[in-house]
């Protein structure tokens, strides 16, 4: 297990769990949550965080140092792919160039569905422009697959609604995308408890992005440990190999060839 790394867009994390930076409580127990977690890649949403663009107000950066984590800029809250497209080049100014994006544009305020259109259209014009995309998508396996052969560096199927904990609702989808995937596929949105990201890890995921499941937690702080806990189990569960299903009891001795 100490070899089994995470690649995404040529560099390498020992942890598979990313998460995000909203909704907690403070400062205090954002940075708290996130080094409990375990996590080396931090989303954030460059909409509705403050990482440079307003000085007179705290700086998230001030607590996840991007000199400790991968930072990644999001678009959470982009409708359109001109919106979406904007928001990273102001993440790159922020971040001094800093090139690896996550990009999802969102259908309607409701469902917080994926608009496929636009993010197809943002993921062009973003890739032609250097980033390095990784996206958010409907867990449709052609549209998945579509997205990496045009350049995304990494594919993110939800699992559930952003925010809604109602785990892996469609599992069948999940896995053909990663059957069919040469990038990594990392299961984003719906995770609700830890069982949700140890089935995903199950499933052949690569790594779980969440915030939500955390965030929202009675207590953030032991649900990230929960979380760290289960993505772990469920990546080593992957590559042990489940026992095959069976429809009637198997003995756990065996009698056949013994004597009595």
């Amino acid at each position: 297990m100490q070899d089994d790394k995470l690649n995404i867009a040529g560099k390498t994390y020992s942890s598979r769990l990313l998460v995000g930076t909203g909704k907690y409580r403070d400062m205090d127990e954002t940075k708290n949550a996130i080094e409990t977690s375990g996590a080396e890649i931090v989303t954030v949403a460059i909409r509705r965080t403050n990482i440079g663009q307003n000085p007179d107000e705290p700086n998230l950066l001030d607590v996840i140092s991007p000199d400790k984590y991968t930072i990644l800029p999001n678009t959470a809250g982009c409708y359109t792919a001109r919106d979406a497209v904007r928001t990273c080049q102001l993440a790159r100014e922020l971040l001094d160039g800093h090139e690896l994006v996550k990009l999802e544009v969102l259908g309607d305020q409701k469902t917080l569905y994926p608009n496929m259109v636009d993010t197809i259209e943002a993921a062009e014009l973003l890739i032609k422009d250097g980033f390095k995309v990784m996206v958010y998508t409907s867990d449709d396996p052609i549209i998945a697959k579509r997205l990496e052969e045009m350049g995304c560096v990494a594919v993110m199927p939800l699992a559930g609604l952003i925010g809604s904990g109602l785990g892996i609702c469609n599992p069948h989808n999940i896995r053909l995308i990663i059957e069919n995937a040469r990038v990594p596929i990392l299961v984003d949105a719906g995770v609700g408890t830890a069982s949700d990201a140890a089935i995903a890890m199950e499933l052949g995921c690569d790594a779980v992005l969440m915030n939500t499941a955390i965030a929202g937690a009675k207590n953030p702080l032991l649900m990230a440990s929960a979380m760290k806990k289960a993505i772990e189990a469920g990546r080593e569960a992957f590559l042990a190999g489940r026992m095959p299903k069976k429809a009637y009891a198997s003995a756990s001795s065996p009698i056949d060839g013994t004597f009595f």
